[in-house]
């Protein structure tokens, strides 16, 4: 039995971690099963993913205690790399990836959806990373990403004192990009994911590549990632056709992802 469960809607994927009973919690065979469900989207017909947990009291509420509690100190590793791993496939998958955080995202819970392209919360969404007040670190991401959405001081409170923060809060140090009442989520990440899918795809991509690979390089090469990428685009059937109906003052026809 598969704990992620995958769902098309034209040219949105919906991927829901589904381990209620666990509060949708990480151990390796919910990795597994992530990781097998995100190698099969078929991403020349898939435009943008939405990652949820099922339920309405969490997301992720963190990688499996119970698993990890024995763990020496290889076998922490190697759990820490397939995590991180996986994490960083999500990361760099070539379309944008919406997280609809419905609730605790706590630990992996947290890490995972700081390894998403966008963040939106229920107003019940609680982020953490509680790790040291178990005896360990962060392990999929969190002392890496955690300061680089969010100001460095603040994540370090967040990690070094377990101090979890509510959905307006995460809002505010800019960690989600909206918050919704519970009911509304899936609605409204299915909206945005909707108006990603009618851009041109291949622009899409290359804009989520160069911003992706620009981050982290000083802005003379991230200009010059922008301007291949940028250049790329010009080969392609979507920027005629995008650039012809807006010269022509007509509305384009649907992309074609070529």
């Amino acid at each position: 039995m598969s704990f992620v469960k995958y769902e098309a809607k034209d040219q949105i994927g919906i991927i829901t971690i589904d381990r209620p009973n666990a509060l949708n919690a990480l151990n390796s065979q919910v990795l597994d099963d992530l990781e097998a469900v995100v190698d099969a989207v078929d991403y020349d017909v898939v435009r943008c993913l939405i990652l949820t947990g099922s339920g309405e009291k969490s997301f992720v509420a963190g990688a499996d205690i119970a698993e990890m509690a024995e763990d020496s100190k290889a076998e922490g590793k190697a759990f820490a790399e397939k995590g991180n791993k996986l994490f960083r496939k999500i990361e760099t998958l070539p379309i944008p990836v919406i997280a609809a955080v419905n609730g605790f995202a706590l630990g992996g819970g947290c890490e995972l959806c700081m390894s998403c392209d966008i963040r939106l919360a229920s107003d019940n969404a609680l982020f953490g990373q509680p790790e040291t007040g178990l005896g360990i670190t962060p392990g999929f991401g969190g002392t890496q990403r955690l300061m680089r959405r969010i100001p460095v001081g603040k994540a370090k409170e967040m990690i070094y004192a377990c101090t979890n923060i509510k959905a307006p809060e995460a809002l505010s140090l800019g960690l989600v990009n909206a918050v919704y009442p519970q009911e509304e989520l899936l609605p409204a990440a299915e909206k945005l994911a909707g108006k990603i899918a009618k851009n041109a795809p291949i622009a899409v991509r290359q804009a989520k590549a160069a911003m992706n690979e620009g981050i982290d390089v000083d802005m003379d090469a991230a200009i010059a990632i922008e301007c291949e990428r940028f250049g790329e685009c010009f080969e392609t059937a979507d920027q005629k056709e995008g650039m012809a109906a807006f010269l022509e003052k007509r509305k384009h026809e649907p992309f074609q992802n070529k």
